[in-house]
């Protein structure tokens, strides 16, 4: 039988269980991901009661009036709270999703449990550290390139070759589907991941660009791209509703057809 040791640190114990707010009369539950790199301890599960009639009806409203009345020590990233900027993701009731665009209501019956996205090395409680997502997203050289010079006004699109963008454009890197994706947990120093690989097909189709073949040189790796193998989990988390693993699909089709 196969043995596997745990990376040092990996097994969470049960941590702190904070007073329920006195007076409060609606009170939910919320257990919390807790970590800090200096104190050399475990990770810990803390426990957190929230007024919810003193608090707004987002999971991120929630984590703010933690902070704010409770726990001033714990860590998440947040900006925008519009779904637009994607600082929050992170991983409630098991599904990766933005925090300020879940509803509480919408959680289910019980303790709302929060972590930080999966498979991901951990900065602080809730904090990923995105450094290499990024890196993988900057390689697919996210922006327009051409060969002819530029033109005094703007480069034109017509309307149609504008909608092919639509689903793809959309993307805010909050990193859900990559972190969610199987093929990048077992590879995610050589797969691009749905997320980049999304963005790579946005430029790619993009009737401005006049790279595509340096792009698609970039891509045919038997890891970079290949990996994928059409689990869904991208589509099936993606706060914003666009399908990465239909742009990956695009991708391998260009492929064949430069070929053919």
């Amino acid at each position: 039988m196969a043995q596997f040791t745990l990376p040092k640190n990996s097994k969470y114990t049960e941590g702190k269980t904070w007073p329920k707010p006195e007076g409060a009369s609606n009170v939910q539950e919320f257990r919390i991901y807790r970590w800090n790199p200096d104190d050399g301890q475990n990770p810990r599960i803390d426990t957190y009661y929230v007024d919810r009639d003193d608090c707004g009806p987002m999971v991120l409203d929630a984590l703010l009036w933690i902070k704010n009345n409770v726990d001033s020590t714990l860590v998440f990233r947040r900006s925008c709270r519009e779904g637009i900027c994607g600082s929050c993701a992170m991983n409630i009731m098991g599904g990766n999703t933005l925090a300020c665009t879940l509803g509480i209501d919408d959680c289910g019956s019980g303790s709302i449990k929060i972590y930080p996205l999966p498979h991901m090395p951990v900065l602080k409680d809730l904090v990923p550290d995105l450094t290499s997502f990024f890196a993988q997203h900057a390689s697919v050289e996210p922006w327009l390139q051409t060969e002819t010079p530029a033109p005094e006004t703007e480069w034109r699109q017509t309307p149609e070759e504008r909608s092919k963008l639509d689903g793809l454009y959309e993307c805010i890197l909050c990193a859900c589907c990559t972190t969610s994706c199987p093929s990048y947990w077992w590879n995610g120093d050589r797969f691009l991941g749905p997320a980049a690989l999304l963005q790579a097909y946005r430029w790619l189709i993009d009737s401005r660009d006049e790279n595509t073949g340096d792009r698609l040189d970039n891509l045919h790796d038997p890891f970079r791209l290949y990996r994928c193998h059409t689990i869904m989990n991208c589509a099936n988390t993606c706060p914003k509703g666009l399908n990465p693993a239909k742009a990956i699909a695009e991708v391998k089709k260009m492929m064949i057809a430069r070929v053919v």
